[in-house]
């Protein structure tokens, strides 16, 4: 079944929104989270140095801080949004973010810096809920990882044009406007959403403690959602890892720093061309024959460029298309893994979403500081790094699966 051309509430009643509009603006908000992140990329050098920091790996923390504050508190929104509506959620939200965009211009210290980065983080989360529940309101199964790979596809415009943007914006106002401009991105989805998009929750769950816990209980249950959570955190720890450690390895191992934007933008590029591939054949392929297919791609493309980095050198163009290659899997991997997750769980498609976000958000972030801390000078921990989260994912998948890849019959996913 294609993406349906009108999309339908819950109650099958048509909302007075586009399919085109509806990606877009689902994209934007998602895009909160990419921005946030990838904006100020080209700015931490400068950061670190008006907050006197000494040592370099510490700039890491602007871009952790954010995605620490993402991740636990999605576990809280989740039941908010199932029993207030997404909307609501999703308006605070958008309001929390703009306000402590703007504060981080102003932070007087680099702690008060985490601090505001921290608590743009929780408002993001927020944002990230709202989002996820809302299509999975008006969409299913393999029509929902359509769906998802539309949004990403735009929403990957973001970190292809977010670093250069960035580097604009230090160039004519200075780097505390990198972050100023993210209030006012917010401020806009506000209005746009204030206006556009209609409620999509049918039905609103009561909010105690015994729901809760069975909502949860619910989703932690689920063999299939809660192992494509796991595997989703666990792999996806190795795109944080890049991002925290991205502008060390352009710079410091191949002194490409200058034009740092012009290579991220081509890897996000391979992204957003594999999550619009994608959009196009996981109704016929099924979500499970192309997440697993890329999981496998991932490991075997990281393993080359480990052993070529090891045994023949730093050579940045060996190491920058295999790159390439092993982050385009994310493309088929990430709206195709988060549907398998949440399609079970659609009458409890905020806490679900919220279950989610965590497992590849604070799961993801936390193993990805812990494999870019490792950032000797050289590409050699990274890659080893990304091997392993590879084989552990698979793993995971392997056991979620019963053994068996690609496809469990006919009717599956």
């Amino acid at each position: 079944m294609s993406a349906p051309a009108t999309l339908l509430a819950p109650d099958c009643t048509p909302l007075k929104i586009s399919l085109r509009e509806f990606v877009a603006m689902m994209a934007a908000i998602f895009g909160l989270q990419a921005l946030g992140i990838d904006i100020m990329l080209p700015a931490l050098e400068q950061i670190g140095d008006h907050y006197a920091i000494s040592n370099p790996n510490d700039q890491q923390w602007i871009v952790v801080a954010f995605v620490l504050g993402f991740g636990f508190p999605q576990l809280i929104w989740g039941p908010v949004a199932d029993r207030y509506g997404r909307k609501i959620l999703l308006q605070l939200s958008l309001v929390g973010y703009a306000v402590f965009g703007i504060a981080c211009m102003f932070a007087p210290s680099f702690e008060m810096l985490l601090l505001f980065r921290l608590l743009q983080g929780v408002s993001c989360s927020g944002t990230r809920v709202s989002a996820g529940a809302i299509i999975r309101d008006v969409s299913s199964g393999r029509s929902m990882a359509r769906i998802m790979s539309l949004v990403f596809t735009v929403f990957m415009v973001v970190p292809i044009l977010a670093p250069g943007i960035g580097t604009l914006i230090i160039a004519l106002m200075g780097w505390p406007w990198t972050f100023g401009m993210l209030g006012v991105f917010a401020a806009l989805v506000f209005l746009w959403t204030a206006f556009r998009l209609p409620a999509t929750m049918q039905e609103a769950r009561p909010i105690n403690i015994a729901s809760i816990t069975d909502a949860f209980r619910r989703v932690i249950g689920h063999r299939t959602s809660f192992g494509y959570m796991c595997a989703s955190g666990v792999i996806f720890g190795s795109l944080f890892a890049f991002i925290a450690a991205s502008e060390q390895v352009f710079d410091e191992v191949f002194g490409r720093g200058d034009d740092f934007w012009i290579y991220f933008a081509g890897i996000a590029s391979g992204l957003a061309v594999m999550n619009y591939l994608n959009s196009r054949v996981v109704e016929r392929l099924g979500m499970r024959r192309i997440s697993h297919t890329m999981v496998l791609l991932f490991i075997l493309s990281s393993a080359a460029n480990l052993a070529y980095m090891s045994f023949a050198g730093e050579n940045f163009w060996v190491f920058y298309s295999l790159f390439i290659v092993s982050f385009a899997c994310f493309g088929m991997m990430g709206a195709n893994f988060a549907s398998l997750a949440l399609e079970p769980m659609g009458d409890i498609a905020g806490t679900a979403n919220a279950v989610y976000g965590f497992f590849t958000s604070t799961g993801a972030s936390l193993i990805g500081l812990t494999i870019a801390q490792q950032f000797d000078g050289t590409v050699i921990p990274i890659l080893i790094g990304y091997v392993c989260l590879g084989l552990v994912s698979l793993g995971i998948i392997l056991l979620t699966e019963r053994g068996r890849l690609f496809e469990l019959g006919a009717g599956k996913n």
